[in-house]
């Protein structure tokens, strides 16, 4: 798209989670926001996202939005090196337990590796990665969500695995679904988006192998430490083992800025 429309759908963005988390007034949101009028606000909200912003505030149903650069789009794009940390921490191991919560997600049977995953999704009518960031940025209460608007700040979308018998057995011999999305409270009641799927995840433990920020440019020598420390680890001195339970969930979390890290389900042995 040009350029004056990629800003005009960003400064929607930030003004559309304006009136969905705060009260500030309309007018003032749209002046805020680089809008002349109430008007010109109003009729740029509703070509955006097909409802005003009256009825956007009364009624904050998912929409997509244009708020974030796709996680791993420092990859392609050649953006974030200045000022990352470079790492020098190993691979911290540990155990934790997770409350009950949702996970609003898309799924992929077939997929081999993000890359994999969202090249396939794109050929399914609006599963494409542009389309599912834009709805899971909108949806409010994200239980990862730190307000970050940027690839890797902490926007609250997550990459997953679910164990399922008819998925594609991983390298650690498990029939996994590859899955992207959302934790939510337990208790949201929100809409859900048609293309998206929602599921309970009940409280459980799990294993975490964490790195600590990197460059992105370590990219592939920070997986392989991690993928080291997963394999070698001796569950035999501890009370747990890898559960491998149909049902069970993975989640994967990728930001340079803070962590790469693994979350494994366990149960006790």
């Amino acid at each position: 798209m040009q350029f004056r429309d990629y800003l005009r759908y960003r400064r929607l963005a930030f003004a559309l989670k304006e009136l969905r988390d705060t009260d500030t007034g309309i007018l003032d949101i749209a002046l805020n926001y680089g809008f002349s009028s109430h008007e010109a606000f109003t009729r740029a909200f509703k070509e955006a996202y097909g409802m005003t912003p009256v009825d956007y505030r009364k009624h904050p149903v998912p929409v997509v939005l244009r708020t974030i650069i796709k996680p791993f789009d420092c990859y392609l794009l050649g953006i974030g090196e200045s000022g990352m940390a470079k790492s020098t921490e190993d691979v911290k191991t540990y155990f934790v337990t997770i409350p009950a919560h949702k996970f609003l997600h898309i799924k992929n049977y077939e997929s081999i590796g993000y890359w994999d995953f969202w090249q396939k999704q794109s050929l399914i009518p609006g599963q494409d990665c542009e389309t599912i960031c834009g709805l899971l940025d909108s949806i409010k209460g994200k239980l990862d969500d730190l307000g970050g608007s940027e690839a890797d700040s902490g926007s609250g979308q997550v990459m997953a695995f679910i164990n399922e018998p008819t998925g594609r057995i991983c390298s650690w011999g498990i029939p996994l679904a590859e899955c992207y999305g959302v934790r939510l409270p337990l208790d949201y009641d929100g809409e859900i988006p048609s293309q998206m799927l929602m599921v309970d995840i009940p409280e459980a433990e799990y294993i975490v192998f964490e790195h600590g920020p990197f460059d992105y440019s370590q990219n592939s020598d920070v997986e392989a430490k991690i993928e080291a420390a997963m394999k070698a680890f001796d569950y035999t001195q501890t009370c747990y083992c890898l559960d491998t339970t149909p049902g069970r969930i993975f989640y994967f979390y990728h930001d340079t800025k803070r962590f790469w890290k693994y979350i494994r389900p366990v149960r006790k042995m």
